[in-house]
């Protein structure tokens, strides 16, 4: 194989700059679902790009079941990339692609010139084991013919949130709760305190701390793990706690050697339940999980939901053709031993093709040791999720290979993806597949969704900053409850992509960043017709909005700055300490930054702006907090550590001001992770960070210190 000069470079600048991956292939590599929805359509993509006259030549076509060639409405996108098929009657069908269809001269030949799919009237459980095995055996053919195929949702990290309808929680009773997205939904956390007593994770511990007397706290009990399991989210319903955990070794069960094979590295989902009617003496009430690796969860309702992502080693299947290939699961109350879903209650999702499921569990907590427990698999990959009371919706990132800056080169981008949304309805434990569809552009994190009187709103941004010819631009989308599109706002901001979102009721808020940071406010009320009303351009962006009222925001995020760079050029953007905004809204027209408050310099941060649920708020005496690391310096050489802890605000409509300084000057050059504050709560009159290794309280009045637990 002769690889050119241009390739090389391409190649070096490629692995250095970390951002994507380049390949010289000669056979193009063809992916395409092999399920899809009649409603939906069905579509195919191209590892390089096709004649775009290829259709018309009869280069690409259909065959059904008894091989009859079909003459069918089809087009190509994506310059030649992608082959949409958007009406198709359910039944069995095959892609041709001959050699002919080829756009470039220097890809020599096809990795296959076939491709089979099946077309539903509705989704369908998988009918047994030769189905599942077809499937994962055509995905590893599709895998191996192009190397650089991924089913999308494969290999992903769960991304932690920075800014749906109003947030709940967080301070309508005598103590915290979780900063939740939607009301009524709880997220579940690190911490959790019913007002006596506080529960928090500390390494592989779960500590019941008792703080009915502030100043005189006691620890109450420790759950104990083992040092291979680590709890991750913890939920709290009456008598019962619920700790979900994260577990990377075998169960000590049969099971173990088959496992091995089955999940290398996804590790294990294990929930228990405890009963803590007696916080001092806790009692394990029932365990249960699936291999897999947690995305989330949520609670409402009395019902306790999480989703895990399951990746059964299905290359291997050449060596062990018999290996189970569902996700296996357990549950104590029938002896704890790992057994594989029923083939009845898994499906593939129509549009996917890859080689993960996502597994969804649902237990009503109203009796925690004897309810039923719904496990449920999709073939399909989940990253984001967004719940409310009705409906669950889960995205999955649809990447796609972009044509290179050189003439014998093929790019994969990871930054440039669409969107694969599925969604789900709720009905009691039951959860049942409704409607999937596919958007432009990559979700930036769960609150770039939201439901609102039946239809569900993203917030996009499509292309990446550092591809020319794929100038990032932001959309709005607004679907119906088939998830058709009803409406959208596309192609707001060019060159720069969305840092935060906030949908609220009919009202939309949306913060792009490059240079400057705008704020765009759009009216959402008209499904069909939605309009930007106005826009603020400000020095500094927002990672996470949070309403104060009705007409006033308040930001969360980085002061910057613009720096000429000698010798002309493009001016350099230099981040500077942490940016609290206060935004005056009631004019969407004509939005305001009313008040600002910057801490220390550069380097400085909080947990706040990547996850949301590290907020702390008393709305009776406008009160928000949160954990801070303080730095100082010129953001170039010279940075230094300069205190860490907590910082509490009082914020109103009418300003931003400090209420308490939480933090301790630094005693040495680095930040020391056991005693950083974690999470801020109250509970009746005292106030409380919670770090890994220690509970410090206030007195909630004047932010006195009353007194310290030490947790280790």
């Amino acid at each position: 194989m002769k690889w050119s000069k241009a390739w090389w470079i391409a190649a070096i600048l490629l692995v250095f700059s970390g951002t994507a991956f380049a390949l010289l292939t000669e056979n193009v590599a063809i992916s395409g679902s092999s399920t899809a929805l009649s409603e939906s359509g069905w579509r195919a993509n191209f590892s390089a790009p096709l004649d775009m006259d290829a259709i018309e030549k009869g280069a690409v076509y259909l065959t059904d079941a008894d091989g009859q060639k079909l003459e069918m409405d089809m087009q190509l996108a994506n310059g030649g990339r992608t082959l949409e098929v958007p009406d198709i009657e359910s039944g069995d069908y095959t892609l041709h692609v001959t050699k002919s269809a080829l756009a470039s001269s220097f890809l020599k030949t096809l990795s296959t010139n076939q491709l089979e799919f099946t077309i539903q009237d509705e989704v369908q459980n998988l009918a047994g084991k030769e189905e599942l095995r077809t499937y994962f055996t055509r995905l590893l053919k599709l895998q191996k013919d192009n190397p650089f195929y991924r089913g999308f949702g494969e290999g992903v990290d769960e991304a932690e949130d920075s800014a749906s309808g109003e947030s709940g929680g967080m301070g309508g009773g005598d103590h915290s709760t979780t900063n939740n997205q939607v009301e009524g939904v709880d997220e579940g956390d690190i911490v959790q305190t019913d007002g006596d007593y506080l529960y928090s994770i500390s390494e592989s511990r779960v500590m019941i701390s008792d703080i009915r007397d502030p100043g005189n706290m006691e620890l109450a009990a420790a759950l104990e793990f083992d040092g291979e399991m680590y709890p991750e989210r913890l939920f709290l319903s009456g008598d019962t706690l619920a700790v979900i955990s994260s577990r990377f070794s075998h169960m000590g069960t049969e099971a173990d050697a088959e496992m091995e094979s089955f999940m290398p590295y996804s590790g294990i989902t294990v929930v228990s339940l405890y009963d803590v009617a007696s916080p001092g003496n806790p009692q394990l009430i029932r365990e249960f999980g699936n291999e897999g690796t947690f995305n989330n969860a949520r609670f409402s309702g009395g019902i306790l939901r999480y989703v895990s992502n399951v990746f059964p080693n299905y290359w291997i299947l050449e060596e062990q053709p018999n290996m189970e290939l569902r996700p296996r699961l357990f549950d104590s109350k029938d002896g704890g031993e790992l057994g594989p879903l029923p083939y009845e209650d898994l499906t593939i999702l129509p549009g996917t093709m890859e080689g993960s499921y996502s597994v969804i569990a649902s237990i009503n907590l109203d009796a925690p040791g004897s309810n039923e427990i719904s496990t449920k698999g999709f073939l399909g990959g989940n990253e984001q999720l967004y719940m409310n009371e009705q409906h669950l919706y889960l995205t999955a990132s649809a990447f796609e290979t972009a044509e290179g800056e050189f003439e014998d080169t093929a790019l994969w981008v990871p930054q440039q993806a669409d969107t694969e949304i599925f969604k789900f309805g709720l009905d009691g434990i039951s959860v049942e597949f409704i409607a999937s569809a596919r958007v432009q552009g990559a979700l930036l994190n769960q609150f770039s969704m939201d439901e609102f009187e039946g239809h569900f709103r993203l917030a996009t941004t499509e292309g990446v900053a550092w591809a020319p010819a794929s100038e990032p631009k932001n959309h709005l989308f607004i679907l119906d409850e088939q998830l058709e599109q009803a409406g959208s706002v596309e192609n707001l901001a060019p060159g720069e992509r969305i840092y935060s979102v906030r949908f609220i009721g009919s009202k939309a808020y949306m913060v792009t960043f490059r240079e400057t940071d705008p704020l765009f406010a759009i009216d959402v009320s008209d499904p069909g017709a939605p309009e930007v009303l106005g826009e603020l351009k400000i020095p500094g962006f927002s990672n996470y909005l949070h309403p104060l009222d009705e007409n006033h925001l308040i930001g969360f995020g980085y002061d910057t700055k613009i720096e000429p760079v000698k010798g002309g050029g493009e001016p350099r953007i230099v981040t500077g300490g942490m940016k609290l905004s206060l935004f005056d809204v009631s004019d969407m027209g004509d939005p305001q930054e009313t008040d600002t408050e910057i801490i220390g310099g550069p380097g400085t941060y909080s947990a706040l702006q990547y996850d949301h649920k590290a907020l702390f708020r008393h709305e009776q005496k406008n009160l928000f907090g949160f954990p801070v690391s303080i730095y100082v310096g010129d953001g170039t050489e010279y940075i230094e550590f300069q205190a860490e802890g907590a910082l509490v605000y009082s914020i109103t409509p009418q300003g931003i001001e400090l209420s308490a300084d939480l933090t301790e000057p630094a005693s040495q050059p680095y930040e020391d992770w056991n005693t950083s504050v974690q999470r801020l709560v109250y509970a009746k009159d005292a106030l409380y960070t919670v770090a890994n290794a220690e509970i410090t309280s206030y007195h909630l009045a004047d932010f006195e210190a009353l007194g310290t637990l030490p947790l280790q």
